[in-house]
């Protein structure tokens, strides 16, 4: 499997991140769309089918993350 390079996922998350924290999904049509697409990306650059799995895989694969650390699966 391919694997996205550390920035652009560091990129994706901090995206998704921002607009989770501002509630897009309750935003406008442009913004819900948006966050659906970086929903779509990370999961795509991470191997998965749905975002909370995308989520925990992407901070997995960023520099510094340590594999044996699952404090984002019990969150």
């Amino acid at each position: 499997m391919l694997m996205a390079h550390p920035a652009v996922l560091q990129n994706l998350l901090e995206q998704y991140d921002t607009l989770r924290l501002l509630h897009a999904e309750n935003g406008s049509p442009e913004v819900q769309q948006r966050m659906d697409d970086l929903a779509y990306t990370l999961c795509v650059s991470t191997g998965t089918r749905d975002i909370d799995t995308a989520l925990i895989a992407a901070r997995h694969q960023l520099p510094g993350a340590r594999p044996e650390d699952d404090s984002l699966l019990t969150a």
